[in-house]
């Protein structure tokens, strides 16, 4: 009997330490894919280096943004036009959340300095580690507003 109740609670260790561990690498990818996402955002959208925020993309890339073409030259596209138009143009994250493959921004960015800028939230899934999906909403930063809240 004794020989019984310990292996019992040795299978109930062993289920602890491998929920554990599953737990951890779920944690583990999630995380990844902020650092995904936040890598391509800096390198694409701050340093207008499409090249490098390519590196994040998988060889699909479907794009929701009706301005932006899908796949990875739609998005080379749009970086070639903002190093163009808006050369000092630069976005700060604000905020990000990680639910399962999706990692979602929360962004003030602005193309002009001087200019208060426009409030975005971006929508990213990621597949095996890579964007393969977007969305954004924006919103401009009004001059005055209809209470005392921050946009961010």
């Amino acid at each position: 009997m004794r020989k019984m109740f310990q292996l019992l609670l040795l299978c109930v260790a062993l289920f602890q330490l491998s929920t554990a561990a599953y737990a951890d690498e779920a944690l583990s990818q999630k995380e990844q894919n902020r650092q995904t996402v936040l890598n391509f955002y800096e390198a694409g959208l701050n340093k207008k280096d499409a090249d490098e925020a390519l590196k994040y993309v998988g060889d699909v890339y479907i794009q929701h943004n009706p301005h932006a073409a899908d796949g990875p030259e739609g998005f080379r596209g749009f970086v070639t036009f903002l190093r163009e138009k808006y050369p000092q143009s630069h976005s700060e994250i604000t905020a990000s959340f990680v639910d399962g493959d999706y990692v979602i921004l929360h962004v003030h960015a602005v193309r002009s300095p001087g200019t208060r800028g426009v409030a975005i939230v971006d929508i990213f899934r990621l597949d095996n580690g890579k964007i393969v999906e977007h969305w954004d909403v924006s919103q401009d930063v009004p001059e005055k507003s209809a209470n005392n809240n921050t946009m961010f």
